[in-house]
């Protein structure tokens, strides 16, 4: 199987099956006579295990990791599970922090006005001094005034 063969079989970018080769992530392919790389089955495999790895967003040492415990076949799960809650940990603390940041926007857009006006609390908020701009930006949006019609 050649590189953009291999590339349709995994759903890595040729890019991406160059960059992992040339870090050491995955063992370069074969190549023929004619400096063409050729894919064999189980490179196939290795590669859709990193594919899989990526999209559940290890990063590339911790796919490094996983790679050399799933081709160790004497690896303790023990060592599997905790590189996998680890990951999850980290997620978490992500996903964490992308709630902090949704809630901080919802609350800027909620109390700008959306019109013709110069002031804007999304703008202030952004431009707090406040080393934790979410706090920051509920703490200092003023509070929305109706105008009578």
């Amino acid at each position: 199987m050649n590189i953009g063969d291999a590339s349709k079989a995994t759903g890595i970018s040729v890019k991406m099956l160059r960059y992992y080769e040339e870090i050491g992530l995955v063992r370069p392919a074969l190549r023929a006579y004619s400096g063409y790389r050729v894919y064999s089955e189980q490179n196939i495999a290795t590669l859709r295990f990193v594919r899989r790895a990526r999209d559940l967003g290890f990063q590339v040492k911790q796919i490094a990791s996983l790679l050399d415990l799933w081709q160790n076949g004497s690896r303790a799960s023990a060592d599997v599970k905790s590189l996998a809650l680890a990951h999850v940990r980290e997620l978490e603390e992500r996903r964490r922090q992308l709630d902090e940041m949704i809630a901080t926007l919802e609350h800027l857009a909620h109390h700008c006005h959306g019109d013709d006006r110069p002031d804007c609390p999304i703008l202030q908020g952004l431009s707090a001094d406040d080393p934790h701009p979410s706090r920051a930006a509920r703490r200092k949006a003023p509070r929305p005034t109706f105008a009578a019609p």
